[in-house]
């Protein structure tokens, strides 16, 4: 089975922020892990959803 990979502009559009949200987030070493090759920067869609499951929050007060 092939690994899927999303483009910066595919998970920008995934989550509905900017392609520089994603961009500060690689600098100050937060958001999902992602791959660079020759200066073009993927994200695996395991590590993405990986990411998402660790963001999931429950609702209700504390």
């Amino acid at each position: 089975m092939a690994t899927r990979h999303l483009h910066q502009h595919d998970l920008a559009e995934r989550w509905r922020i900017s392609e520089r949200t994603l961009e500060r987030w690689r600098w100050i070493k937060s958001g999902p892990a992602y791959i660079k090759v020759g200066g073009r920067v993927v994200y695996t869609l395991e590590d993405v959803e990986s990411y998402e499951a660790a963001q999931r929050q429950t609702g209700g007060a504390q």
